[in-house]
């Protein structure tokens, strides 16, 4: 069986309904509490390209971090991004899903469920 990891936030809605998702479909879950542990770079960028997504892709341009670092300047680099977010991960939008060699995001929670 293949173990789903989530990137979760506790405090989102929609990061606790797609857990519910994954636990009533009785997957086997790792919860990785980003905004706890020391992100790296490579979980990083693996996760983006599980996701065929670019850094910019995930941010959330609602943080405060977002704003004072005035991180919608077009001149910022993939790489200048992803360490953004190893700074100030509440700028990585959750929930993030990882099966294997697929992720989705969990915005609507539902889109989970590709992944069963």
């Amino acid at each position: 069986m293949s173990i789903y990891k989530i990137f979760h936030n506790p405090r989102c809605s929609k990061s606790r309904q797609t857990l519910k998702l994954l636990e009533d479909n009785n997957c086997e879950i790792e919860i990785i509490n980003y905004l706890e542990i020391n992100l790296d770079f490579l979980l990083i960028k693996d996760t983006l390209e599980k996701l065929s997504l670019k850094p910019r892709d995930i941010l959330r341009k609602s943080e405060q971090d977002y704003k004072v670092n005035n991180l919608k300047r077009e001149d910022l680099s993939d790489n200048e991004l992803i360490n953004y977010m190893i700074k100030f991960p509440k700028l990585i939008e959750r929930p993030i899903v990882i099966k294997e060699d697929r992720a989705v995001l969990g915005r609507p929670p539902e889109n989970v469920l590709e992944l069963i």
